[in-house]
C-alpha cells in the first residue's frame, strides 16, 4: 500500500501538493474561527470527582455571596500609612474607581464600605479588595492596573487569586513555546538534520514537513475542542511533538531514498523502493505510537486527555505527511535534495564508530550487560522516592503578578485565600449530632496549623450546611494537598462517622487532589495497556516472543532510569541548578504516566528500525554476532540524528519555566540520550550475543500468527 501511495504522489506531486494547501487553508481556518478561547489552563478531573460534587451543591444551596465568592484578591500595603489615613483611603478610592472604569470587574469589597475587619491587616499598613472578574481573560487590564499602581505614592500593590494565576500560567505556557520549541528546538533540529545529511536541502524537507503537520494538527484540535474541553498545554505538546515527530518520519525515508539513488537506483525508482521499505516502517512505527498514546485516554483528566489528543493528532498528520507530501517533493527535487551540501558530513563515519563500540562489547558480552544493567538500575533507585503532586503558584518564576501577590498576601494576611477548602454537609444537617459534629470541625480546624477558622452556614429548609476555612501556603503545594487528603480520609470520618450524614469537600485544593487521584488511579491499566500492545506488536513483527519480551524489559530500564533522574534533580535538588531547573517537592501528576506512554511509542520507531535491520542480516546468515554488529552499524547514522532531534524538541521544554514542562522535557530527552547509547550499544547487543537463537523464538503454539512484514524488499 504505501508503495503505490508514494509512487502516486510521485507521479503527480502538484495534485498532491494542491489538496495538501487545501487541507491547510482549512487547518488554518479552523484555527482562526474555532479554537480562541476554547483551551483552558484548568486540568482538573473529569467526570464527577468529590471536589465538583461538594460545589455544585453548596452553590445551588446557597445563594451568590461577593464576601465569599471572590476570584482574586488585590492587596495594598504603605509603610508610611495605616488604612485610618486619609492618604490611604484617598489611593484605595482611586484604585477602585480605575478598577471601576475598565469594565470587567463585577464585584469588589472595600473596607471603607464593608468595614469588614478580616480585610485589615493586624498592623492596619495593608488592606486586601476580593474582587470578582468574568472571565481569566478580563483580569488582563486588571493586572495592568495594579503594576501601573505598584510604587506610586509610598504605596505598593499586588494581586493574586484564580484568575491572575491561570493567566500567568497561560503567558508562562506561551513563553516556553516560544522560546522552548521554536526559538531553540526548531533551530536545533535543523542543524542535526543538516548534519546528518550533509545537505542544507535535505535538512529542510523534514523541517517543513514538520511544520505543515503541525498546523494539520492545530486545526484537528481546534475542531476537537468543540466536543471536548482541552488544556492550553495541548498546544505546547502538539508543536513539540511535531517537530519531533515529523522530522523523524521524513528522516527515515529520505535517507532510504539517498541509499536506494546510491545503489544505482533511478528516482522514480528509489522513490518506489523508499515507499516499500522505509515508508511501511514508518507506518508500522507511526500506527504503533498513535495507539500506544490512546492508553493515555483511559486517564479521566482533561490534562492528560489533551496531551494525548495532541500528540495522537499530530502523529496522524505527520505520517499524512510522510506518506503522501513526501513522495511528491521527491518527485519534484530528484537529486536536487542534495543540494547546498556541507563538506565532510553525512558520511559513514559515526557507523564506524558504532562498530567499533558493539565489537568489544560483544568480545565480553556478559560484563558488559552486567556493568550497563547494573548502572541503569542504580539511576532508578531515586524513583523509591517519588512523590506525585501539583506545582502551583510558589513554583513560578517570580516575574509573574500572581507569584509577587502570592509572597505578599503569605506575609501580610496568611489566613486570606481566593480558594478555601470547602466542607459541605450534603444531607441531615439538620440533625442535632451533624450540627455539634460540624461545630467542633470548626474549632478543630480553627487551631490547626494548615487550616483556619471560618464560618459555619446554613441553607433555607436546614439539609444542607457548610463550612468554608483557608488552606494556609500554596493551595496547590503538596503541604495543602496533604491536609485535604488527611482532612477526608482521617478528620472527618473522626467527626461524623456514625452520624450517618454525607460530608464533601471541595474547593481548589480538593480539586487538585482529585486530579492527581485521576492521574495515579488509572495507571495500571494504562501500563497494562501499553505493555500488552507493545507484546503483541513485536511479536507479530519479528515472530519471536524472545524479541519482544527483551525490548519491554530494555524500555522498562530506560524508563526507570529516567523516572529516577528526574526525583534527583527536582525532588532531591541535585544538579538542578546545572540545568537552571528549580527545585520543588513534587513531581507533576501526570508526568510519570505521560513519560511512560510516550517514550514507549517513541521508542518503537528506534527497535523497528534496529530490529528489522539485525533480522534481515540473520535470515542472510544465521550468524548472530555479525548481525547485530551490521544492523547496529548500518543504522547508526539514522538513529542518533533521529534521537539527537527529539531530545533538543524537548531540551527546549526543559529550558522553559513551566515545572511540569521541565520535568516532562528533561525526562524525554535524557530516555532517549540512554536509549540511543547505552541501550543501543551495550545492553540490546550484549543480549542478542547471549541469548543466540533463542532470540528468534517463538512457541509452536503461536505458529498460526500472521507474518507482518515491515519492510518488505523492493522489487
Amino acid at each position: 500500500m504505501t508503495e503505490r501511495l508514494a509512487r502516486a504522489c510521485s507521479r503527480h506531486p502538484w495534485r498532491t501538493i494542491g489538496a495538501w494547501i487545501g487541507a491547510l487553508v482549512l487547518a488554518f481556518a479552523a484555527i482562526a474561527l474555532l479554537l480562541p478561547g476554547k483551551l483552558t489552563s484548568n486540568g482538573g478531573a473529569a467526570g464527577n470527582p468529590e471536589f465538583r460534587q461538594a460545589e455544585r451543591i453548596e452553590f445551588g444551596a446557597f445563594p451568590y455571596n461577593p464576601r465569599r465568592d471572590f476570584t482574586d484578591i488585590v492587596l495594598v500595603r504603605s509603610s508610611r500609612y495605616t488604612i485610618d489615613q486619609p492618604a490611604f483611603r484617598a489611593f484605595v478610592g482611586n484604585l477602585a474607581q480605575e478598577g471601576r472604569a475598565t469594565g470587567k470587574v463585577h464585584d469588589a469589597q472595600i473596607y471603607y464600605q464593608t468595614h469588614d475587619s478580616s480585610l485589615v491587616s493586624r498592623d492596619k499598613h495593608a488592606l486586601i479588595i476580593p474582587i470578582s472578574v468574568y472571565d481569566t481573560s478580563d483580569i488582563k487590564p486588571i493586572n495592568q492596573l495594579v503594576e501601573r499602581n505598584n510604587g506610586r505614592a509610598g504605596f505598593e500593590t499586588a494581586i493574586t487569586g484564580n484568575d491572575v494565576r491561570d493567566n500567568d500560567f497561560d503567558q508562562l505556557s506561551q513563553d516556553d513555546l516560544k522560546s522552548g520549541e521554536l526559538e531553540f528546538g526548531l533551530p536545533a533540529a535543523l542543524i542535526i538534520l543538516v548534519l546528518v545529511f550533509g545537505s542544507v536541502v535535505a535538512g529542510l524537507v523534514p523541517l517543513l514537513l514538520a511544520i505543515l503537520a503541525i498546523v494539520g494538527g492545530l486545526g484537528l484540535v481546534a475542531v476537537v475542542s468543540q466536543i471536548w474541553e482541552l488544556s492550553i498545554f495541548v498546544v505546547n505538546m502538539l508543536t513539540g511533538m511535531g517537530l519531533a515527530l515529523g522530522i523523524d518520519y521524513s528522516l527515515f525515508v529520505i535517507s532510504r531514498y539517498r541509499e536506494e539513488r546510491t545503489g544505482g537506483r533511478e528516482p522514480s525508482e528509489a522513490i518506489d523502493a523508499a515507499g516499500a521499505t522505509a515508508s511501511r516502517a514508518v507506518l508500522f512505527s507511526g500506527s504503533a505510537f498513535v495507539i500506544a498514546m490512546l492508553g493515555m485516554l483511559i486517564v479521566p483528566n482533561t490534562i492528560m486527555r489533551s496531551l494525548a489528543a495532541g500528540a495522537i493528532l499530530v502523529g496522524v498528520t505527520s505520517l499524512a505527511a510522510a506518506l503522501t507530501l513526501l513522495p511528491a517533493l521527491l518527485g519534484l527535487l530528484g537529486d536536487r535534495v542534495n543540494s547546498l551540501r556541507i563538506p565532510l558530513f553525512g558520511g559513514t563515519s559515526e557507523g564506524r564508530f558504532w562498530n567499533a563500540v558493539v565489537r568489544r562489547v560483544l568480545s565480553r558480552p556478559a560484563l558488559s550487560l552486567l556493568l550497563a544493567s547494573s548502572l541503569l538500575i542504580v539511576a532508578a533507585i531515586p524513583v523509591l522516592s517519588l512523590k506525585i503532586g501539583t506545582n502551583g503558584v510558589s513554583t513560578l518564576p517570580d516575574r509573574f503578578v500572581s507569584k509577587q501577590g502570592y509572597l505578599a498576601l503569605q506575609e501580610n494576611f496568611p489566613d486570606a485565600t481566593a480558594n478555601p477548602v470547602r466542607i459541605v454537609v450534603a444531607d441531615h444537617a439538620s440533625d442535632p449530632r451533624v450540627r455539634s459534629a460540624l461545630k467542633q470541625l470548626q474549632t478543630r480546624l480553627a487551631g490547626d496549623p494548615e487550616f483556619g477558622p471560618g464560618p459555619v452556614r446554613f441553607a433555607p429548609g436546614g439539609e444542607v450546611a457548610a463550612l468554608d476555612v483557608p488552606i494556609r501556603g500554596d493551595d496547590a503545594g503538596d503541604q495543602a494537598l496533604t491536609a485535604v487528603r488527611n482532612l477526608r480520609s482521617t478528620v472527618i470520618p473522626d467527626f461524623f462517622g456514625d452520624t450517618g450524614a454525607r460530608v464533601l469537600v471541595g474547593g481548589r485544593t480538593a480539586e487538585n487532589v482529585d486530579y492527581a487521584d485521576s492521574v495515579t488511579h488509572p495507571t495500571p491499566y494504562v501500563f497494562i495497556f501499553v505493555l500488552g500492545f507493545t507484546l503483541v506488536l513485536l511479536t507479530l513483527a519479528f515472530r519471536s516472543i524472545v524479541v519482544a519480551g527483551t525490548a519491554i524489559v530494555l524500555n522498562l530500564l530506560s524508563v526507570g532510569a529516567a523516572y529516577g533522574l528526574i526525583v534527583l534533580v527536582f525532588e532531591k535538588g541535585i544538579g538542578n541548578g546545572i540545568f537552571g531547573f528549580e527545585q520543588v517537592d513534587v513531581i507533576e501528576a501526570w508526568v510519570p504516566l505521560f513519560l511512560f506512554s510516550v517514550l514507549f511509542g517513541l521508542s518503537m520507531d528506534y527497535q523497528v528500525f534496529l530490529l528489522s535491520r539485525i533480522k534481515e542480516r540473520y535470515d542472510e546468515t544465521g550468524d548472530t554476532t555479525a548481525s547485530v554488529t551490521w544492523g547496529v552499524a548500518t543504522t547508526a547514522r539514522i538513529i542518533t540524528g533521529a534521537a539527537l532531534i527529539i531530545v533538543a524538541v524537548f531540551a527546549g521544554f526543559a529550558k522553559g519555566d513551566l515545572v511540569q514542562f521541565q520535568q516532562m522535557g528533561f525526562g524525554v530527552a535524557i530516555a532517549l540520550l540512554i536509549d540511543a547509547t547505552v541501550i543501543r550499544s551495550v545492553i540490546l547487543p550484549s543480549a542478542m550475543k547471549l541469548l543466540g537463537r533463542w532470540n528468534w523464538y517463538l512457541p509452536s503454539w503461536l505458529g498460526w500468527l500472521p507474518r507482518v512484514a515491515i519492510e518488505r524488499s523492493a522489487a
